[in-house]
C-alpha cells in the first residue's frame, strides 16, 4: 500500500479502517503512518489522525517508542486539532509512561480548562486526568476547581464527563 496517496485519496470510516487493518501490529507500518500524522502537510496530518488513534488503541505498544514526540507535538502552540484530539483520544486507552505524567497532566488541564478548546479535546482530557488522579490524587481538587469555573459555559458532552469524574473522587 502507498500509504500516503492511500490516506489523500479519500476521508472515509472505510478508508480509515482499511488503512487500520494494512498496519496491523506492524510497527514498521505504523511509523510510516506515525510519521505522516506528525510531519506531512495539513490535510494529509488530519487524515492521517483518525486511523492512527485506531492503531493505537488496537495496539498501544506501537505508540510506546514515539511518546516524547507526540507530547513534544501536543505542547507546540498551533498544533491542529485533529492532532491533538486524537492523540488526547489515545491516551484515554494506552498506559502512560511514568516518565510523561507530569507532562500529559500539563497538557490536559491546558486543554480542558480551556475556554476556546474543542469540546472532544476537552472530554478526553477529562477522562486522562481521571485516570491519573487515581495514581496522584492531589490534582483531584484541581480538576473539581476547573470543572466547577467551567461548568456553566460548557457543553453537555463536557458535564457528562465531568459528572463521571466527580462522582467517582466523591
Amino acid at each position: 500500500m502507498k500509504l500516503r496517496e492511500t490516506i489523500l485519496k479519500e476521508h472515509s470510516k472505510a478508508n480509515c479502517m482499511r488503512i487500520v487493518k494494512w498496519v496491523g501490529n506492524d510497527q514498521k507500518r505504523f511509523d510510516e503512518l506515525f510519521n505522516l500524522f506528525l510531519n506531512d502537510e495539513y490535510r494529509v496530518v488530519q487524515r492521517a489522525a483518525w486511523p492512527m488513534s485506531y492503531c493505537v488503541e488496537d495496539h498501544p505498544e506501537l505508540i510506546k517508542k514515539h511518546f516524547a514526540k507526540v507530547l513534544k507535538a501536543l505542547e507546540k502552540p498551533g498544533v491542529h486539532d485533529s492532532v491533538k484530539r486524537n492523540s488526547v483520544r489515545f491516551l484515554q486507552h494506552v498506559d502512560i509512561p511514568k516518565r510523561f505524567h507530569g507532562r500529559v497532566m500539563d497538557v490536559c488541564f491546558r486543554y480542558f480548562s480551556s475556554p476556546t478548546e474543542a469540546i472532544a479535546i476537552k472530554a478526553f482530557s477529562i477522562t486522562v486526568l481521571q485516570k491519573l488522579a487515581k495514581l496522584y490524587p492531589e490534582i483531584i481538587n484541581e480538576i473539581k476547581l476547573v470543572i466547577e469555573e467551567r461548568w456553566d459555559y460548557e457543553t453537555p458532552a463536557f458535564k457528562a464527563r465531568a459528572k463521571k469524574l466527580l462522582k467517582e473522587f466523591s
